[in-house]
C-alpha cells in the first residue's frame, strides 16, 4: 500500500468510525421509567410524555410516548407515514380509524397501523383518554 493509498483510506476510515460511534451512542440502554418523573409537554388541553427514542441493539429505530387527550379531541389530523405504529389504550375510549375503517377501543386494547396507511384517533369518551404510541422504524429526530 502506498502513502497515497493510505492518505485516501484514512479519511474514509475516520468517517466510518464516526458514523459507528454516532450509531452506538443512539442505541437504547436498558432502563426503567417512573411515570411521575417523565416531563409533561402540554399542547392545548392535551398532554404527552416522551419515553423512548433511539435504536435497538440491531439498529432498528423505535420511539415511544404517552398521550392524554381531552374529551372530544384528536392529537392531530388523520395522516400516514412510512413507519409503523402501535397504539395501546391505557384509559378512556378512543375511536380509531385506519384506512376508512373505524372502531372504538377501550382500556387494554391495541391497534396496529401498517406503513403508509391513513389513520387517526379521537377521544369519544366523557373523560380524558390515555394511550401509548410505539413508532417502529421511525427516523429519529435530532
Amino acid at each position: 500500500m502506498t502513502r497515497r493509498d493510505l492518505s485516501l483510506l484514512l479519511p474514509a476510515l475516520a468517517a466510518a468510525s464516526a458514523a459507528q460511534a454516532q450509531t452506538a451512542a443512539a442505541k437504547l440502554p436498558s432502563t426503567t421509567l417512573e411515570h411521575e418523573s417523565l416531563p409533561v409537554k402540554t399542547n392545548g388541553q392535551n398532554k404527552s410524555r416522551a419515553m423512548l427514542n433511539g435504536l435497538t441493539h440491531t439498529g432498528y429505530d423505535i420511539e415511544m410516548h404517552e398521550t392524554e387527550l381531552a374529551p372530544g379531541l384528536m392529537p392531530h389530523a388523520a395522516h400516514k407515514h412510512a413507519h409503523e405504529e402501535m397504539i395501546l389504550i391505557r384509559e378512556g375510549t378512543l375511536e380509531v380509524t385506519i384506512e376508512g375503517k373505524t372502531i372504538r377501543l377501550g382500556p387494554g386494547s391495541v391497534g396496529y397501523v401498517a406503513s403508509d396507511e391513513m389513520h387517526g384517533w379521537k377521544n369519544v369518551g366523557d373523560t380524558r383518554a390515555s394511550y401509548f404510541v410505539i413508532a417502529l422504524g421511525r427516523t429519529q429526530k435530532a
